[in-house]
């Protein structure tokens, strides 16, 4: 059982990462530039949900997701998938939950990038598209990967949302975090103290590698 919880665990937040990849490439993009359009609204509505309880977060996303929502319904109607309460859902949840602090990482890092470079660039001819593949993101790269493991290690840890939004199904939705819930309303402690090490090793490790990136990050521009 341990191992399907890891493996669906992982896959929740895996893929919530991999969705909130480009979108967080595109928005830090367009807010790198210091006179970008909307700049202040975006910020607002790119940091909303750290201040927001998962749990309105879960709750705005049933209504969305549902067979009624505006989202859910069109799904049903074409496709015949209700995404509420399986791990789709929770890999939803996880996305929106973690984007911020995958968004605010790969801003500071793009906007660590030396304008001068891009500008030498394209007063070359080269445009924004081809500046921003072969100079900004490489530049960046190691900003975006800690940003990338930030939010990683936040959709790791999300109950909130997800537990509203896909329920807490065994084997279907059930993550780590909800199964410790389960375990601690059971008063299971042996189960509880296995899983809480489990995610403490994942979170764990992947803090390691994120810090390790900032450190040489840091050296790097230093020398």
């Amino acid at each position: 059982m341990t191992f399907t919880l890891i493996e669906l665990t992982l896959r929740v937040a895996i893929l919530a990462t991999l969705i909130n990849l480009p979108l967080a490439l595109a928005v830090s993009w367009y807010l790198a530039r210091r006179h970008a359009p909307g700049r202040f609204l975006i910020e607002v509505l790119v940091s909303l949900p750290l201040a927001l309880p998962p749990v309105s977060i879960g709750f705005f996303l049933l209504l969305l997701l549902g067979r009624e929502g505006v989202i859910g319904a069109v799904l049903v109607k074409l496709f015949a998938v209700d995404v509420v309460f399986t791990w789709i859902a929770a890999t939803i949840a996880a996305a929106v939950v973690s984007f911020p602090l995958m968004a605010r990482a790969v801003m500071v890092a793009m906007a660590g990038v030396d304008r001068r470079l891009e500008m030498a660039a394209r007063s070359l001819g080269a445009s924004r598209w081809r500046v921003l593949v072969t100079i900004t993101l490489p530049l960046a790269y190691r900003g975006i990967l800690a940003g990338m493991l930030l939010g990683f290690v936040r959709a790791l840890s999300e109950f909130g949302a997800t537990i509203v939004v896909a329920g807490n199904i065994e084997g279907k939705t059930q993550t780590l975090p909800l199964a410790i819930y389960t375990s601690v309303m059971l008063r299971d402690d042996n189960q509880a103290l296995i899983l809480i090490v489990v995610s403490i090793i994942l979170a764990a490790v992947t803090l390691a590698v994120h810090n390790w990136l900032l450190t040489r990050d840091a050296v790097e521009k230093s020398l």
